[in-house]
Order: structure tokens, then sequence, then C-alpha cells
């Protein structure tokens, strides 16, 4: 291909001279002459590093410069008068000179994402027809030069180093903003958890900071206690709230979650005690948030230097996973069980050993990701991978922080003492930024402070469910403000406080937006009854006074039983009986606030309507074992909606993939594996989390109304085609195969399949933020090992992705030939 415009006629054959299409041909320069008439101009994914000459192009109304090597923003582009829409992001571009955007007065979308930016030209703010602007994943540390861009609607700033927004961007009186993403910062004003509401969440809190000027300063931090089963998490955290050793009984340890609260030397810690076994940590993802301090409970007395085992499942599991799911967090590790240890001697040993492997770990995930990296650079249509490696770039930038190993003997004042200390030096630090310092008005301080002298004062249930408008009525007694003035941040509050930790407030859930749950620990304790270890046990010790008021049999719990043993289901039933016997423990005389939690026949309750919202569980649905009139999926088409959503039955049952024992039923559905099924391979790097493929199970069986599930595997049904979804590992690589029989002549629908499962799977990782993926499709060749590398796909539309690849037929590295259709989507 050429790499620059050597004046032969064949680089402008197929081209309108309007629109031209220059994209991804590894050209080092601008074209020249007769393409200067040009109004459209695409030149993203080629080798640029200069855009000199780009003034010829007088009539360009649309310029796509982005995925180069551009190093400079060329003045030249200031003769483009003409120019609507500039896209530069992911190049190299570390400064913009002023002059520019002044004369760019037609310019209403312009995309610098990606690039390493600094400062923005103070004349910025003269590009008065700018609507949308992207400056996200810069190192920019201040946007004030955007003040005054009238006509903005749509911002993004996140991934910079932001910590401050300008008030004068949000004023009602001219601000045109509707959409506003600055995630990934270390905002203090507004506080990162403001700006998550978007756009009125920051509206309303520069509102208030003018009518409140006596704000305050606070400190907020999420602490998070993790670890294997019987580590000593519980008897650490309920130690360190209380200042003195507590000791914690084997029957009392945590089932779920417990969260309590610690203010020390102007510091409010958040404490979240998790337990330890598998089953917990499936429902984890609902409550784990970023920029989190994490105290990893290692017991020493357990702990072998000689066994990898040991290291593996007191370590290395919770940092693996810490990594994928919160890769910002900091991590002290805390060595509990001291006084059980032979000598000192021991548990330095220990200790040094400890932090010898986190120190390899570490080490090693960064030379997989850097390896990876140069294996992609490597590739001779390296541009046809940016985005990849603008994900590997993103991944090597996190910093996860973990302290070294802090001893303690929980049984003695004094190392509860130090350890306080400790933490409290560790989040001072200037080398570690577990939160920024939120700037707070003072009315958001009145009403929080309201809501805990309620609770306080028993005037909200113990439960803590209540009503939005009551918990408002309840407010107005307790500060001095006009039910307007409530009412105009009550809701932006509930936002903030939902965010840091403190409450839980849904909004997003219809049939729940209405209430609030100023305790969550009641909530999670009603998530504890269904998803834990000995569910069986629980269930088996049903008595037949429970089941008789919910109108069931004792042989009816026989077949619960039978059914969660043997396929991973749960009855409705069974949920609404193991609930309300726990809410029985805790609530009396209250059978209102029982249905409302445990449902009934005929409608969900609140505890299964979020166990389905978070995909920890699925709802059965009929489906028979292939269905033509089963509703397909198509990428791209608006109109479809999920299954589970109009055929959920309150009165049926839940599938929860963790309980599931085999993949029988899945393998003999499907049957054998055959040379010529079209097969997808979907890499995560670095690895998978643990418990990731129950999300998957989850997600993609709620496309489709007719499937199989097993325990790693599931098959899905679509019309007459099968799709194989299962997980799998091969020298060491672990990934999840999408795998279909092959059409005698018609591949669309099976493509269609295919992506709809991987648009499913991409959707589900953004929510770890230090995991990326590459997919490969191999070469059906039997006994060849060699692949095709997907290139960049996720921001293409869903007719694009029949035109990733225009040849007819592809050769493998051994030199096998194929039709395309048979390895990458083809519209045949």
């Amino acid at each position: 291909m050429a790499t620059g415009y050597t004046g032969h006629p064949s680089i402008f054959q197929g081209f309108s001279l309007e629109e031209v299409d220059l994209s991804g041909r590894k050209m080092k320069s601008l074209p020249l002459d007769p393409l200067t008439h040009a109004t459209k101009l695409d030149m993203q994914r080629n080798k640029l590093k200069r855009v000199t000459g780009i003034s010829r192009f007088t009539h360009l109304v649309e310029l796509n410069l982005s995925r180069n090597k551009i190093m400079e923003f060329s003045l030249e582009i200031s003769k483009l008068h003409s120019l609507e829409t500039l896209y530069m992001n992911q190049n190299n571009i570390r400064s913009i000179p002023e002059g520019i955007f002044p004369h760019l007065m037609k310019l209403k979308l312009l995309n610098l994402s990606g690039n390493r930016l600094t400062k923005l030209p103070s004349d910025i703010n003269q590009c008065a027809s700018i609507t949308y602007l992207d400056l996200s994943k810069n190192c920019l540390q201040n946007v004030q030069p955007l003040v005054g861009l009238a006509k903005l609607k749509e911002l993004f700033v996140g991934r910079n180093q932001l910590t401050e927004l300008p008030s004068q961007l949000f004023k009602s009186s001219s601000c045109e903003l509707t959409v506003c993403k600055a995630t990934g910062n270390p905002l203090r004003c507004p506080p990162e958890e403001v700006c998550a509401g978007g756009v009125v969440d920051i509206q309303s809190y520069f509102l208030q900071m003018e009518e409140n000027p006596n704000t305050r300063s606070a400190w907020t931090v999420k602490t998070m206690f993790l670890g294997s089963s019987m580590a000593g998490k519980s008897t650490l955290c309920r130690s360190l709230r209380e200042g003195k050793p507590v000791t914690v009984a084997v029957e009392d340890r945590t089932v779920g979650i417990e969260i309590s609260q610690l203010y020390t030397q102007e510091v409010r810690f958040l404490l979240w005690d998790f337990a330890g076994q598998e089953e917990y940590y499936l429902t984890h993802h609902v409550f784990i948030t970023p920029r989190a301090l994490v105290i990893l409970t290692v017991d020493l007395a357990r702990y072998s230097t000689v066994d990898p085992d040991s290291f593996k499942d007191q370590l290395w599991f919770w940092i693996k996973n810490i990594q994928l799911r919160v890769p910002d967090s900091v991590v002290l590790l805390v060595g509990t069980h001291c006084d059980q240890c032979r000598d000192q001697e021991e548990v330095m040993e220990k200790k040094n050993d400890i932090e010898e492997k986190v120190k390899a770990m570490l080490a090693n995930r960064r030379m997989v990701l850097q390896h990876q990296k140069e294996n992609l650079e490597e590739n001779k249509d390296v541009f046809m991978f940016t985005d990849q490696l603008d994900e590997l770039d993103c991944l090597l930038e996190y910093n996860l922080k973990v302290l070294d190993l802090v001893t303690i003997d929980s049984t003695s004042t004094e190392d509860v003492a130090k350890l306080r200390s400790h933490i409290l030096m560790s989040i001072q630090s200037e080398n570690v930024v577990l939160c920024s310092e939120s700037i707070l008005p003072k009315s958001y301080e009145a009403v929080e402070q309201a809501i805990h002298t309620l609770v306080a004062q028993e005037e909200i249930p113990r439960h803590g469910i209540i009503l939005l408008e009551e918990l408002s009525d309840l407010i107005l007694n307790h500060v001095k403000m006009s039910r307007e003035s409530l009412h105009s941040i009550l809701r932006f509050l509930l936002r903030y406080l939902h965010r840091i930790g403190v409450i839980l407030w849904y909004e997003d859930i219809s049939i729940l937006s209405d209430r609030v749950f100023i305790q969550p620990s009641f909530l999670i304790s009603m998530f504890k009854t269904i998803v834990r270890h000995d569910l069986v046990q629980q269930l088996e010790g049903v008595s037949r006074d429970l089941l008789m008021r919910e109108g069931s049999l004792v042989k009816q719990k026989f077949t619960w039983l039978d059914d969660l043993r043997s396929r991973g289901i749960l009855h409705n039933a069974a949920m609404r009986i193991l609930v309300r016997r726990e809410l029985e423990k805790l609530i009396v005389d209250d059978d209102d606030l029982v249905e409302e939690v445990v449902g009934t026949k005929k409608e969900e309750g609140i505890i299964l309507t979020l166990l389905q919202y978070f995909e920890v569980c699925l709802p059965t649905l009929a489906g028979s074992p292939l269905n033509p009139q089963a509703p397909e999926f198509v990428p791209g088409a608006k109109s479809w909606a999920l299954a589970r959503k109009t055929r959920r039955d309150p009165d049926g049952a839940c599938l929860f993939p963790i309980f599931l024992k085999d993949d029988l039923t899945v393998c003999h559905k499907w049957g054998e594996d055959k040379q010529d099924d079209l097969r997808v391979h979907v890499y995560f790097l670095p690895e998978i989390p643990h418990g990731f493929f129950h999300r998957v199970i989850i997600t993609t069986c709620s496309l489709y109304p007719t499937h199989w599930v097993g325990r790693e595997q599931c098959l899905l049904c679509c019309g007459n085609t099968l799709a194989l979804v299962r997980q799998k590992s091969k020298d060491g690589d672990m990934f999840i195969e999408i795998r279909c029989r092959r059409p005698e002549k018609e591949f669309r629908k099976l493509w269609d399949l295919i992506l709809a499962v991987m648009s499913k799977l991409f959707v589900l990782s953004r929510q770890w933020p230090g995991l990326t993926e590459q997919v490969h499709t191999p070469c059906p060749e039997r006994g060849c090992s060699h692949y095709f590398t997907w290139r960049d796909w996720q921001e293409l539309d869903s007719t694009d992705l029949y035109n990733l690849v225009k040849e007819e037929k592809l050769v493998c590295q051994g030199g096998h030939t194929r039709r395309t259709e048979l390895i990458f989507p083809r519209d045949k």
C-alpha cells in the first residue's frame, strides 16, 4: 500500500473527490492534488507524524486524523475555515498553539481524547460553535479556558488530573450542557461522586456552594476488609472500630457483608467487612467501589512459605481480582494470628516471603501486559490495533499500591492502636492517594446529619427502609430549610451518599426508586439468606410451619432441594420462605414490610428484584428444545427487548450458576465438537476474573428464552441456530469460546448470534477496569495452531462489522486458505 501520494492515479480509484477515505493505508504524508477539493477526508489509522500541507484542503467540512502518531497541532489547521468536525484523538499531541481556534468559527465537534495535553490554549473558548468536546485521557490539570463556550452541550474530561471543575461552566442561565463526564480525576470540587450524577447534580452542587458559602472539607475513606475465610477480617474490623481487642466467635463470623463507621482525626472510615467464601464473592461487585483502601488479611499461623497453594489462596487470588476490579486502590497487607506462630523469627520469615512474592506477582503482571503490547506493535498492520494498544497503555498506567505487610496480634490493645495509627499515616501520605479531599456545601452536611439523627432517635425503623417522601418529611423536622430547598437537594445528596456507601438508593430501578435504604447492612443481611455457602442446609432446616405459611407442602421442599442440588435452581417460593425467616429474626409485627421485601406469588419483592438486577441469578424461562419463534438479537437493532423482562414469573424460579455442579445437560444437548465448527476465542488479559463466567451465563442467556446452562458452559438457541459459550484454558491461557455449527450456506444469522454474545461479553468486561480483551479465530485446518487476530471493532456500527475484512479468502500463517465468512463476519 502507498505511504504517501506518488502521483499514480490508482490511489484515487473508487473515491468521490468530495468524500475521500484513505484510512488504514500506512500513509506518512498527506495526499496531494487533486484531492484538495474534498469536503470529507478520513486519514485515521495511518502513520502521520505531521500534517504539513493540510491548509491546502480549504473545502474540508470533516477531517479525521485519529489514531496516527501526530505530535503537534499544526497552525495550518487554522486555515480550514469551513471545518465542522475534527477528530485528532489517539495521537501524541502535547500542546496546542494559541491563535488556531478563533479561526474555526464553524467547528462543532472536536475530539482530542487519548493525547498528552497538559494544558489548553486560552483562546479555545472563542471557537463559538463547538457543541461536542472530548478531552478525556489526557494530562490536563485545568479546564478553565473552556468557560465561554456558549453552545457546548457535551463535554468529556475523564481520566485527566483535574481537582476542580469551573463553576462558570455550569451557570444555569447560560449553560447548554446536557452531558458532562469527569470520572477518573482526583476531583475535590465537586467530588467525583457528585459528577457521576451528571450536569444536573453538578449544577445543584455549585448552587448550594453559592447559597451556603460556609463549606467544609471532608475525608471519607471506604475501607474494605477482604481475605480468605477465617483469616480474622471481622476480628480486625471490629477491633479497629472499638480501638481495643474484640473477640469474634466462630459462629458469629461474617455472612455476606457487614458495614460500620469509624471517625478518627477528621477522617471518616466506612468499614465494609466482606465474607471470604466463594459464594459471597459473587455479590461483591454490587458493593465494591474504586479508590478504596483494601485491608487484605493473611492468617500467618496457617500460611506456608513452601506450599505454593498457600500464597495462591490467601494472597494471589485476592490481589489479582482487586487489580481487575479496582486497579487504582491501595492494599494494606495485615498478617493476623501472630500470637499463634512459633516465635518472632517465624513471623518475620513469613512476612518477608509474602512481600517478595507479592512484588514478583505485580512485576510479572506488568511484564505480561508489556509483552502483549509489544506483540501487537510487531503486527505488520499495527494501525488496525490502535484501540487495543490504548487499552494496554491504560492498564500499564494503573498502579495498584500494595503496602508492606503489617503484623498484628489482635488480642493486644497496643497492636490495635499501632495499626490504627499506621492506617492514618498511610492514607495521609503524599505517596498514597486513596481519595480526594471533598469540598461539600454546608447544606449537604446538615441533611446528612439529620439522617443520622433520625436513625439514632429511632424515628426511622430499625430496618432502615423508608419511602423517599416520608424521609423528606422527617428531615424537615431537623433542618432549618424550606420544603422547596430540601427537595432541590435531597435527590442529589442521596446519590452522593449512595456512591460513597453511606446509604443505598437504587433510583435506576423504577419499582425501587421511591425507597431509600438507610441501613445498607439490613439489605445485605437479606442478600446473605440466598447467596451463602450453606444454602442447602438452610433450606433443609425450613420447618413445616414456615412451609404452610407459604401454602407449600413438605414434598415441595424436597423438590426444591433436588432442583437446587442438581440444576442450580432455587424456587421463588423457597426464597420467600428463607428471607421471611431471616426478617422475623430482626423485625416483629410488620407484615407489610415482610411482603414488600419478600414478595408474593404475583409480585417480586425487593430481594428478588435486586438479585436479578445485579445479575446474580437468572429467571428460569419456558422454552422448547428448538423454538423457531424465539426472538433474535441483532447487533444495532433498537426495537429488540430482553426476553427476561417480558417472561419473568414471580411464582417461578431462578437459576444461580454458582450452585451448578457440572455441564452434563449442555454436553448432551450440544453433542461432540466438529472440526468445521465456527469458533471465536475471546481472551481477557491479564486473566479472566473469578466469577466472570457466571455473569456471562446470566447476561447471554438473557438474550434468548431457549437455553441450557452448566457450570462452565451454556448453550443458546436462536431459531435453528445454536451457539455454545464456554470457558476454556489452553497452555495456561484462559479464554471464552463461542462455537457454532457451520451452516450450509447462509452465514449472516450465525454471525449475528456470535456478535450478540460478543457484545454482551464486552459490555460486561467494562465493569472490570483492569481488564482488556483480544479476539482470535483459530484456523479451521485440523492440527493447525495458527489463528486470525481481530482488528479493533468495538466502535464500529452493526453494518461495518460485516466489512472488517474485504478479501474473499484468507490465508493463515501455516498456509491454509479459507473463505472469509468462516473466519470473520461476512454477509454471505
